[in-house]
């Protein structure tokens, strides 16, 4: 299917209120990235160009600025989450578990739900098997965490034509890929739905900082501006915002103060519910309304006998 295929337009507004329980009026999810970057491939991403050009192997200044996150980064992230009480979700790539098991064991010991993440930090295009990279990513987190995983995300938000049908055949409930709506909404597959949950682009930090280059406190300004409006928004229905982070990113120590204040003005808010990703769709799942009947078809008209024809009738005039 084309993704426009997936899904009808549905304009948020109009649609049938969401509601929150014990008086709630919107939830933040908050999403950690954490990923292996091979050391003998081209780095997903770079912050230092090679001198003489060119991809170089191995391109050791922009494999340990990754590394540094996993190593430095992600207990930074960690410490700030702790203090604002904030259970995370950790979108990891199947391979991560093993390469970093510390990083594994402090999510899992702290309840944080885990999102599969593809197996290595590659565009799902370029997997040579997709169905069997869903699977080993699967059946890593599964292994660590004793459950498996209910929500995808893939790296770099890549799918191909047929991610969602896999997923679903895969036994994954909902996907994160795709950024349209501020509520979760349904995605058709040659099976049964898929939920996609509300994820971000620009409440990201990638977009914000690698990509826009902007410094760091554009985190916290682009935070609080788009959770006061969807704030402002969720008077009427509930509305759902992800805060992402990667540890290499705002992990850094000049951006991490800016992350901290962007959870402190969202905790502020007493009606506001922080939650993962899993807590989200089984919330939608009891909370939207059901669809309506499907109309029952009117009956087939009877059809009236023309009156004979007659001496008298209108006809024999």
């Amino acid at each position: 299917m084309r993704p426009s295929e997936r899904l009808a337009y549905d304009p948020i507004e109009g649609r049938p209120a969401l509601t929150l329980p014990d008086g709630g009026r919107m939830i933040v999810w908050v999403i950690v990235n954490v990923e292996t970057w091979s050391d003998t491939d081209p780095m997903p991403r770079t912050v230092l160009t090679p001198p003489a050009g060119g991809i170089p192997a191995p391109d050791v200044p922009n494999w340990a600025w990754h590394e540094y996150g996993n190593r430095v980064g992600f207990w930074r992230i960690l410490d700030t989450l702790d203090r604002h009480g904030v259970r995370a979700c950790l979108a990891i790539n199947g391979q991560a578990i093993e390469h970093y098991p510390h990083i594994t064991r402090a999510a899992r010991d702290r309840g944080w739900e885990f999102i599969g993440h593809g197996l290595t930090q590659k565009n799902m295009q370029k997997v040579a098997d997709e169905r069997a990279d869903i699977r080993a990513t699967t059946r890593a987190i599964e292994s660590a965490t004793g459950t498996r995983p209910r929500g995808w995300l893939g790296p770099g938000l890549t799918e191909t034509w047929e991610t969602p049908d896999i997923l679903v055949e895969e036994g994954y409930e909902y996907v994160c890929d795709w950024v349209l709506d501020d509520q979760p909404v349904e995605l058709a597959t040659r099976t049964s739905p898929i939920v996609s949950i509300p994820y971000t682009q620009e409440c990201n930090d990638v977009a914000m900082m690698l990509i826009q280059h902007h410094a760091g406190r554009e985190y916290l300004q682009r935070a609080v501006d788009q959770f006061d409006q969807l704030y402002a928004d969720s008077s009427r229905s509930a509305r759902v915002m992800a805060l992402v982070v990667h540890p290499y990113i705002m992990g850094a120590p000049h951006r991490l103060k800016y992350f901290d204040q962007a959870l402190h003005h969202i905790r502020a808010h007493r009606d506001v519910q922080v939650w993962t990703g899993e807590q989200i769709l089984d919330w939608y799942r009891r909370a939207r309304p059901e669809p309506a009947p499907a109309a029952e078809p009117a009956p087939e008209p009877v059809p009236v006998a023309e009156p004979a024809s007659g001496r008298g009738s209108m006809a024999a005039r």
